[in-house]
């Protein structure tokens, strides 16, 4: 699907045009070999680069072909029954146009299109800057809901069971993903700040600057989160692992502390003849010996620190 929006005034709404104008933001969501081919055409744009969008697994990089810059990124994907946690998106800054290409709707750009938030699309650097910052907030508060996530397991993290070591890998590998999504994105952020390769005033590079800021704390972040991870992990195991063999070492005490009567009995049990079995206080003073056995037993255990 490809739709057309223009905006020339501060504050103004997006009108929906026909067709390709000068000035332009093009949206495209899904598209067919077809569309693509058609946005070649009426773009310029190089097909084999944009034909790229189609791989869902394709990593965040930047080309420059002529005085069109492309810039390959990855967004949050918000359908939770997905394999993925990001998808890329193809943003396309030509001389007069603007064009965005994802395989499926980005939620973050929602704002831009109905009017929530003013964009002016003959703008075309300071347009491609707003919706990179908007896409930074949305991975800012995703990340901020995954840290309180995090932080309520470390607070329980001495009670923590199967399922929450379950959900915290889960959290590692969609916070592993979004590094994976943000670090290449990064690394072509900074070669245009270093650079000239697209059309920038100065107001454009304090964007960028802040732009990259927000981007590297989020990254710093994103690996503080996945420490914190792994250390609840470490902890979680440590934990479990004492546990376990304090529970092995108590089971052995009290095997090794029912052993002994049983054995002792065992011994007064034989059908031959043993010593008191005519004693009528006999009966007594085995069981006598069998507490005084346990108890000397028990308290060597203690002592150590078995049970």
């Amino acid at each position: 699907m490809i739709k057309h929006f223009y905006n020339e005034k501060e504050g103004g709404m997006l009108e929906v045009r026909e067709k390709r104008d000068a000035g332009v933001w093009t949206h495209v969501i899904a598209p067919t070999p077809q569309e693509l081919a058609t946005l070649a055409e009426d773009f310029g744009l190089e097909s084999l680069i944009i034909a790229d969008i189609k791989d869902i697994f394709e990593v965040p990089r930047y080309e420059q072909e002529g005085s069109i810059s492309y810039f390959f990124t990855r967004f949050l994907n918000d359908d939770e029954d997905s394999d993925v946690d990001t998808l890329p998106l193809l943003i396309i800054l030509g001389p007069s146009f603007i064009v965005t290409i994802a395989n499926q709707d980005a939620l973050f750009l929602k704002p831009f299109i109905t009017g929530k938030r003013s964009v002016i699309t003959t703008q075309e650097t300071v347009m491609f800057l707003e919706i990179m910052t908007a896409m930074m907030t949305n991975y800012a508060r995703a990340l901020n809901t995954l840290r309180k996530a995090v932080q309520r397991d470390v607070a329980r993290v001495r009670n923590i069971r199967g399922k929450d070591i379950q959900r915290l890998v889960y959290f590692e590998q969609e916070l592993n993903e979004i590094l994976s999504a943000l670090l290449p994105t990064n690394m072509w952020l900074q070669q245009l700040e270093k650079g000239n390769y697209i059309k920038m005033f100065s107001d454009d590079r304090e964007r960028l600057e802040d732009l990259l800021i927000a981007s590297s704390q989020i990254v710093d972040s994103v690996k503080m989160v996945i420490k914190t991870i792994q250390n609840i992990r470490s902890a979680s195991e440590a934990i479990l692992t004492y546990r376990l063999n304090n529970t092995m070492r108590m089971l052995t005490a009290f095997t090794i502390i029912l052993t002994i009567p049983t054995i002792i009995a065992s011994l007064f049990g034989m059908n031959v003849p043993i010593p008191m079995q005519d004693y009528k206080y006999g009966f007594w003073i085995v069981l006598g010996i069998i507490i005084i056995v346990i108890g000397i037993t028990i308290h060597f255990f203690v002592r150590n620190r078995w049970i």
